[in-house]
C-alpha cells in the first residue's frame, strides 16, 4: 500500500498549523513549524489569497494528514457517512476516530498515530483478546484494546503511556494504564473530538 515517506513537518507547514504528527516533538523547540511558519517550497512565504475551493481542499487535506489516510480510503469513509442518517461531517470524523490505530494513539500506547499504526501492523495490539493487525479496523463500542503482554516492555510504549496524564484521555474511552488496557465506552460526539477543522467544508467539496 502507498505511504507518505517525506518529511512530516512539511505537512504541518503546508496546512499552516500544527497537526501534531510527531507527538511530543511537536511541543518542543525542535518543531520545524515553529521555526518556519510558512508553506514549504520556493514560493511558500509569498502565497496569494486562497479561493473558496482552496479552503475546502485544504480542510480535506488537513483531516487526511492528521489521520494518515490516503484519498481513496478517505472517499470511502465519506461515501459511507453520506449514506448514514445524521450530520455527514460529524459521522466522517467519528469513523476516523474509531480506527484502531487512532484509538491506540488516544489511549496513550503511542505518542502519535504513525507510531500507533506500527504497533498494530506488527501485531502488538489485541482487541477483545485477539490479535488484530489492521490499522483501519473499526473498533466498536464495548470492545477492549490492550498491548500484548510480551510487548509491554517496548520503551516507547512505556514512555508514551507514562505521559497520558499530561496529554489527557478522551471522555469516550476508559484506560487501565497498569495493565496497558483500554475500552471504548461510547461513540465520540463532535465536541469530544479535539480537532480544529471545519468538516462542513469537506462535505461541500465532495458534494460538488
Amino acid at each position: 500500500m502507498a505511504r507518505y515517506r517525506d518529511s512530516l513537518c512539511r505537512l504541518c507547514r503546508r496546512e499552516g498549523e500544527k497537526l501534531f504528527l510527531k507527538g511530543d516533538r511537536c511541543f518542543t523547540d525542535k518543531c520545524a513549524f515553529e521555526r518556519r511558519k510558512y508553506a514549504p517550497g520556493q514560493h511558500g512565504s509569498g502565497r496569494s489569497k486562497i479561493s473558496d475551493y482552496g479552503l475546502q481542499l485544504r480542510e480535506k487535506q488537513k483531516v487526511k494528514r492528521i489521520y494518515g489516510v490516503l484519498e481513496r480510503q478517505f472517499r470511502k469513509y465519506f461515501a459511507e457517512a453520506q449514506k448514514r442518517k445524521g450530520v455527514t461531517g460529524e459521522l466522517l470524523l467519528q469513523f476516523l476516530e474509531m480506527r484502531l490505530d487512532n484509538i491506540v494513539y488516544r489511549l496513550g500506547f503511542a505518542s502519535n498515530r504513525r507510531q500507533a499504526r506500527q504497533l498494530v501492523n506488527h501485531g502488538h495490539i489485541l482487541v477483545n483478546g485477539r490479535k488484530v493487525n489492521i490499522p483501519s479496523y473499526r473498533v466498536r463500542v464495548g470492545e477492549q484494546i490492550e498491548v500484548r503482554e510480551a510487548s509491554r516492555s517496548i520503551p516507547f510504549v512505556q514512555e508514551s503511556i507514562a505521559k497520558i496524564e499530561n496529554r489527557g484521555l478522551a471522555e469516550w474511552l476508559e484506560l487501565d494504564p497498569d495493565n496497558f488496557r483500554g475500552k471504548v465506552v461510547s461513540m465520540p460526539s463532535r465536541e469530544q473530538i479535539p480537532l480544529t477543522v471545519k468538516e462542513n467544508l469537506i462535505v461541500e467539496l465532495y458534494s460538488k
